[in-house]
């Protein structure tokens, strides 16, 4: 989307190369490094990069996994520390649980101490192998799929969620803050839009849903949270995966083969060698 300059953070410099980060080489050293200056991108073989923009990369980790596990654990990293003020003890319930991002959120949630963690999504066995608290699937395809969805949320909400990771919006989105708003009661519900996964880049949110609810709606990304606490998220990231031997799916392309690489399904997470 960034070289297409159809994301919100392409900078629409042409010609460039794509690439927005990567792991490589500052002075024998292994670096992540993120947002090269444009036209260099990180898929470039080298790329000029802000010295306030790199993240060292420790010895437990190889290159492959922090390149792949930067991005998507960054995201709900940050959602949960820095913009849902998550604290140990905790609910949390994370919507789009499937992928890359969603699947390491569930581990980075009970890593940074939550209490319960629940996933929803579309696929009931793929959730199953989440080895969250609870499991909730949904079908928004059914003529009534978004009210059946509500309604399943009523135990969970009555139980209590603190924070919503959504990397989805859409409908099923829609019908998490409905919940909130039926079942939530006084408890503060803080709902962090992380991703559009879903395709559906609006909703039509009822006023009264915010009016009659402590639902609090907060959006997580470059800009609404700063490049500061997106590199803290990430070095905490790294130093977790390190130190537990974290890792997630990937699949590698070498350079020449980079048609393949853009054409490839988002799980696993494709890395690129340059050299």
């Amino acid at each position: 989307m960034r070289a297409m300059g159809n994301h919100y953070s392409a900078s629409k410099i042409f010609p460039n190369v794509p690439g927005t980060d990567g792991v490589g080489m500052l002075n024998s050293q292994r670096v992540y490094f993120a947002m090269p200056s444009a036209p260099f991108g990180s898929l470039a073989e080298q790329a000029l990069v802000n010295k306030h923009l790199i993240v060292p990369v420790p010895d437990g980790i190889d290159d492959i996994t922090a390149a792949a596990i930067a991005n998507p654990g960054m995201s709900s990293w940050v959602a949960l520390v820095g913009r849902a003020r998550f604290v140990k003890g905790q609910n949390v319930l994370i919507n789009g649980a499937t992928g890359n991002a969603g699947s390491l959120a569930v581990k980075i949630a009970y890593h940074l101490g939550a209490k319960k963690v629940v996933v929803t999504g579309r696929n009931p066995e793929k959730l199953a192998k989440l080895n969250a608290d609870a499991a909730i699937n949904f079908d928004m395809t059914k003529e009534n799929g978004g009210q059946e969805f509500t309604d399943a949320l009523k135990d969970t909400f009555n139980e209590g969620i603190d924070v919503v990771l959504d990397y989805l919006w859409g409908d099923s989105a829609l019908s998490i803050m409905k919940a909130v708003a039926q079942f939530g009661g006084d408890r503060v519900t803080r709902f962090v839009s992380i991703g559009a996964a879903s395709g559906q880049a609006e909703i039509n949110l009822p006023s009264a849903a915010l009016r009659s609810s402590k639902l609090e709606l907060i959006g997580s990304g470059v800009k609404s949270a700063s490049m500061k606490e997106l590199l803290l998220a990430i070095k905490g990231v790294f130093d977790w995966a390190a130190a537990d031997k974290i890792t997630i799916p990937t699949t590698t392309f070498e350079l020449e083969n980079i048609e393949a690489a853009f054409a490839a399904p988002l799980t696993p997470r494709a890395v690129v060698k340059v050299n």
